[in-house]
């Protein structure tokens, strides 16, 4: 090792040990096992809580559930290992740092005010989820599936005080939060289990047979919810993490991995996250479905409340409560985390911990207002398709740059703050796809992979023809 290198990791670990502006060094990369616990904890949360019931209120058969996450879940999983982990373990630079090599630091600082909103949003939608256990105490009317704004001032109390403690807790640095985190997991994971088990008492469950009844042919959504299909289950099932794969934000984990292979850990997640606790998440609601509360708001023609809280509650007591809070909390903390960093890139002047309070309070006004979390399956959607096209200027750059004759990282070679090829590339594909998903009323997560497909290639067209300019 050369003395510039020994020098440039002494800084770094300094600085904290991150690697933000360089590759990661050999002496800090993780083996494949490293990755499956972070995995199987980020992804057993409390969008679990929300998601699992939505696809009920969808009018999802069992076949479509069941098979389609099964399909929908193991393509999110190669395209994190033939993807993600592969040009993370050849470049081992964060998602911003490459993106700033190629689009220049202009476009990247708008591509992290947009990422750091979002993950705001989604952050208030896990927020809303503890708010629905931590309200069981005090009686408190829980939101309703199509309200958007709050239904009174002890929701807007207890939403309030939740987002203050996390946006504190997380303000204390990514260490804080993720050891809370890895030690909440395994709990997590086993309330999943736990709720599961005991729901399927409540429905009678006691064969194959009758767990497949419970979805049977499926039927009509609720009112204002879309109906699935097998395809929407296995399309919406590989995009719910977008951003994260085909997006390329999870360049920044797989960066500290010894090998690609480290990619296949994300089955942890996919597998004990978003099946085991999708599904076991939905039982709950399936056993709320037949109470008198749910019945009467069916009757009269509305949509039973999806609320996480009392039906953990109702299956397995205090520790249910306890579960749906630490969920919506694991969750909430590093998403408020990382909208503070994104926000730190715009706002350089400001610590850490102030941007993450300002992302925080942005975070807790959005958790007021329960239709993000209400909306988790739309709102997932946009999320990766407003994102993912922006992991597509990576992955066309990696692997077809040479055969198109392209300089790599462009903006950094030319000395340019925005790269036109890529600005009009996410335009275009974003416009054009959003106007037809609207306009023909398509499901988003349908167009995510043509807007993604239409974005590389474009960035590649565009590059040939401004590179030689």
């Amino acid at each position: 090792m050369s003395q510039v290198s020994i020098e440039s990791e002494h800084i770094e670990e300094i600085a904290g040990g991150e690697f933000e502006r360089e590759p990661v060094p050999k002496s800090k990369l993780k083996g494949w096992k490293s990755f499956i616990g972070m995995y199987a904890g980020e992804h057993a949360a409390g969008t679990e809580f929300m998601i699992g019931p939505l696809f009920l209120t969808a009018g999802v058969s069992a076949f479509d559930l069941i098979v389609g996450l099964l399909f929908g879940n193991l393509l999110a999983v190669l395209s994190w290992r033939f993807l993600t982990a592969e040009i993370a373990v050849k470049n081992r630079l964060t998602l911003y740092f490459q993106l700033e090599k190629i689009c220049g630091k202009k476009l990247v600082t708008g591509y992290n005010l947009a990422n750091g909103i979002l993950f705001c949003f989604l952050a208030g939608s896990m927020i809303t989820v503890s708010a629905t256990a931590v309200g069981i105490p005090f009686d408190m009317p829980m939101p309703k599936l199509d309200d958007t704004l709050p239904n009174g001032m002890t929701w807007i109390i207890i939403v309030m005080a939740i987002g203050a403690v996390i946006s504190i807790i997380a303000a204390r640095g990514y260490d804080t939060v993720t050891k809370a985190a890895n030690w909440m997991s395994p709990f997590i994971v086993l309330a999943f289990i736990a709720c599961g088990i005991v729901a399927l008492n409540q429905l009678g469950v006691d064969s194959f047979s009758k767990f497949w009844a419970i979805w049977g042919e499926g039927g009509e959504p609720f009112p204002g919810q879309t109906k699935f299909t097998f395809w929407h289950v296995v399309i919406w099932s590989w995009f719910a993490n977008g951003a994260m794969h085909i997006g390329m934000s999870d360049l920044s984990v797989f960066r500290f991995a010894k090998e690609a292979k480290a990619g296949w850990a994300t089955a942890a997640g996919m597998y004990v996250g978003h099946y085991m606790a999708w599904i076991a998440a939905a039982l709950l609601y399936a056993v709320y479905l037949k109470s008198p509360e749910a019945l009467s708001f069916l009757n009269d023609g509305n949509a039973p409340p999806v609320a996480p809280g009392p039906m953990a509650y109702n299956a397995i007591g205090v520790f249910g409560i306890i579960a749906v809070v630490l969920a919506g909390w694991t969750t909430a903390n590093p998403t408020i985390y990382r909208a503070g960093l994104a926000f730190q890139a715009i706002l350089p002047k400001l610590s850490t911990a102030k941007v993450t309070v300002l992302a925080g309070s942005v975070a807790t006004i959005a958790g007021l207002f329960p239709a993000f979390a209400m909306k988790l399956l739309g709102f997932v959607a946009l999320y990766g398709f407003i994102l993912a096209p922006f992991g597509a200027i990576i992955v066309f750059e990696h692997f077809f740059a040479k055969k198109f004759g392209i300089q790599k990282n462009y903006a950094e070679i030319a000395g340019i703050k925005i790269n036109n090829a890529v600005l009009f590339a996410w335009a275009i594909s974003f416009g054009l796809f959003y106007f037809i998903s609207v306009q023909f009323d398509v499901f988003l997560s349908f167009v995510t992979l043509p807007a993604w497909l239409l974005c590389g290639f474009l960035f590649l067209l565009f590059s040939k023809k401004f590179q030689k300019k």
